[in-house]
């Protein structure tokens, strides 16, 4: 019987690359509904393509919560690729629907990591990353997020900054952060991997997957990008997860585990040669430790980092601040709003929003 998938995002970089194994893999899987952020014209011929039972793109409005029923009540599992804070809305609906979530929205469980893995906990819904470093780590711990750990290690290729020093770094721009060495991403995520903020985030998103305190979880940087990531366990054991940088790998397997398909070339590793691991460069790259010390103080903080940031990466782009006032807005913003307990999405939706307005007013005064 074919898997009936709900993918949100579906004209994204994550979603086009999941479209991609659909459409090699039509006896396996098929779209039960299909939501585009703002490409109409994409999304029309996907319709036409696979004629889902839902489709919507969310520039013509927001999903209403019968609409949101909707998207998720026909799928076995709903993979959520929609990009930014709007992610966090689809993910808890699909879980409320009781439906498997293939995770690929860092901002569910960097802004909602609590509630989401509270509400996932009481419907018995299992989160499956889609992430390449936390599908990783999910292979090592053989598919269970129960298995004893000593260490969890995320793998960073460090972006294409790594080599520089501070005062280069003032001196970049967006068309060198956009040329990262190994990932093929969304521009959105490629600053952030150029800031090292994503690595952050995904430290967050460790803790919260794996029930991991922050001071079993670190960063490295492998600028090959083979090595995925890889878990230490007390009797000095550590099983690494290697392949290629494609996230077709991780895509695939989210919506398979435990079983496994054909899908990238095998590792030549002669014809690799050497791997190289360097320490974590943090201190050239603020807004690593702003995501660290938002995660560790909870409620609403990592929102407002993800908010803020959202809005200086956008900023950025579009030649209104340099590289190093990413961090500078982020600083800013976790300084002016007061933290406070994150109780439920509304709260956290008013947090993305103070977010966004006063990093505007930062940036643009």
């Amino acid at each position: 019987m074919k898997k009936k998938i709900a993918l949100v995002g579906c004209t994204g970089n994550i979603g086009k690359q999941t479209v991609r194994i659909v459409r090699e893999n039509p006896e396996r899987f098929s779209f039960s509904a299909l939501l585009s952020g703002r490409d109409e014209e994409g999304l029309s011929a996907l319709t036409k393509e696979f004629s889902p039972r839902f489709s919507h793109c969310a520039a013509r409005g927001e999903l209403s919560d019968s609409e949101l029923d909707a998207l998720f009540s026909d799928c076995d599992v709903a993979l959520i690729a929609a990009g930014g804070f709007a992610g966090l809305r689809y993910t808890l609906s699909a879980i409320r629907a009781g439906k498997t979530v293939a995770l690929a929205n860092k901002e569910s469980l960097v802004c909602g990591g609590e509630i989401v893995t509270a509400l996932a906990k009481k419907k018995g819904v299992e989160i499956v990353p889609v992430d390449s470093e936390h599908s990783a780590l999910f292979q090592a711990l053989s598919f269970r997020r129960d298995t004893p750990f000593e260490r969890l290690v995320l793998t960073a290729s460090g972006g294409p900054f790594f080599r520089l020093s501070k005062e280069e770094l003032t001196k970049v721009t967006a068309k060198d952060a956009l040329a990262h060495p190994t990932w093929n991403m969304g521009k959105k995520i490629t600053i952030d991997s150029a800031t090292l903020l994503n690595k952050g985030y995904e430290v967050i998103e460790a803790k919260w997957l794996y029930n991991a305190d922050f001071s079993r979880i670190e960063a490295i940087v492998h600028p090959e990008s083979i090595v995925h990531s890889l878990v230490y366990f007390e009797d000095g054991a550590a099983i690494a997860q290697l392949a290629y940088p494609d996230m077709r790998l991780p895509i695939q397997l989210a919506l398979t585990y435990p079983e496994r398909l054909p899908c990238l070339e095998q590792l030549d590793l002669a014809k690799l040669g050497a791997l190289h691991f360097y320490p974590f460069p943090q201190e050239k790259f603020p807004c690593f430790g702003l995501a660290i010390e938002a995660g560790k103080a909870g409620g609403i903080a990592p929102t407002l980092l993800n908010g803020a940031g959202e809005e200086a990466v956008a900023a950025f782009l579009n030649g209104r601040i340099g590289f190093m006032q990413i961090a500078e807005t982020i600083q800013g913003v976790l300084d002016k709003i007061p933290n406070r307990k994150a109780d439920c999405f509304e709260t956290l939706k008013e947090a993305d929003f103070k977010a966004k307005e006063l990093a505007k007013n930062l940036i643009y005064g």
